[in-house]
């Protein structure tokens, strides 16, 4: 999906508040401008062919083998490279979630299953996609359901998005437990986590058997150099970067509440800082236009996501103010 994302400011002019991509706008990234700017002489070479170096320290940091982790353009590339990898197969896709699962596996032939709960998970499917937490509703699936599944399918091959991982408390899988399954591709991305959508920098983590196949499909110089730059200086800095994250978990909590409190907006429960909303009447698309035209403040129109309708939004919360002024805002526009 070329458009219909998250993140279009591009479309806006004075966009002052952005709560449309799951990441948290008030990360310190001072340190990084520096060390990027001491460094951007490396757009003068290629980068290396493959992101090697990074795949190194990456392997260290998780106490992995480099061969069990594969850097990617985002996590995005990964999630095109594993449908590349297993063309023409049939994928089950847990619904509503991130779009680019069904374009990726529709763009190299797959045969794709919608499902909406484990229960009625198809019993053709070969590969299943599913995000966890999940994006939109912010739902985290048990690890130890997921687990049992892995082990209960054996020959099928489980994709596992765990792009948000920094951002609950709810336990999920390690780089570690991951490389244990033989079913199992296991996605991270350090856009989120550092909250760096310019600079797109993903990896997989794998049983280096499994992993190889994937790694065979990834064209050469796909990850930048001030990508792999950026991701160095950050691995080292990983405290100073993230947000207290039981902090951030109890301000979308009262979000939540607020948002609750104007009366006509339905809340899903959500185990990170990103909710999903409804509308009971009106459209998200035109609540979005008022909100950017009118506020400068940008929110996601959730009406894309398969599974959903027109009348349903996500936020990710930011700071308290920020927070409150979206509550102010959005009130205005129920009750105009």
């Amino acid at each position: 999906m070329i458009e219909g994302h998250g993140d279009d400011a591009y479309k806006y002019a004075g966009i002052r508040i952005n709560f449309s991509s799951n990441v948290y706008n008030h990360a310190d990234h001072e340190g990084l401008y520096r060390h990027l700017y001491e460094r951007m002489a490396c757009i003068r070479t290629y980068p290396e062919p493959q992101p090697y170096s990074l795949e190194k320290e990456l392997s260290a940091h998780l106490r992995l083998s480099s061969d069990e982790v594969c850097v990617t353009n985002g996590a995005t590339e990964a999630i095109y490279l594993i449908a590349q990898t297993f063309r023409n197969h049939v994928s089950a896709i847990w619904m509503p979630t991130f779009s680019e699962y069904t374009d990726a596996c529709r763009l190299h032939g797959h045969r794709v299953i919608p499902f909406y709960d484990w229960d009625t998970l198809p019993a053709e499917a070969q590969l299943v996609w599913l995000c966890n937490p999940n994006n939109p509703t912010g739902e985290t699936r048990s690890k130890e359901m997921l687990e049992t599944g892995m082990k209960a399918r054996p020959r099928c091959l489980f994709v596992i998005d765990q792009s948000y991982e920094a951002f609950t408390q709810k336990p999920l899988f390690s780089a570690r437990e991951a490389v244990a399954f033989p079913n199992l591709l296991l996605l991270h991305s350090l856009t989120k986590r550092f909250a760096i959508p310019g600079l797109r920098v993903g990896y997989i983590t794998a049983a280096a058997p499994l992993l190889q196949s994937v790694r065979l499909q990834r064209m050469p110089w796909s990850v930048n150099s001030p990508a792999i730059e950026a991701a160095h200086y950050l691995l080292r800095q990983e405290a100073d970067c993230h947000p207290d994250i039981s902090l951030l978990l109890k301000e979308k909590d009262r979000l939540s509440q607020e948002l609750l409190s104007i009366g006509g907006i339905d809340v899903w429960p959500s185990d990170t800082h990103f909710l999903l909303a409804r509308l009971r009447t009106g459209r998200a698309s035109a609540l979005k236009d008022y909100l950017a035209t009118e506020h400068g403040i940008l929110i996601r129109d959730a009406s894309n996501f398969e599974g959903l309708d027109e009348h349903f939004f996500r936020i990710a919360a930011q700071t308290p103010e920020e927070n409150d002024e979206l509550i102010d805002c959005i009130r205005q526009w129920m009750y105009m």
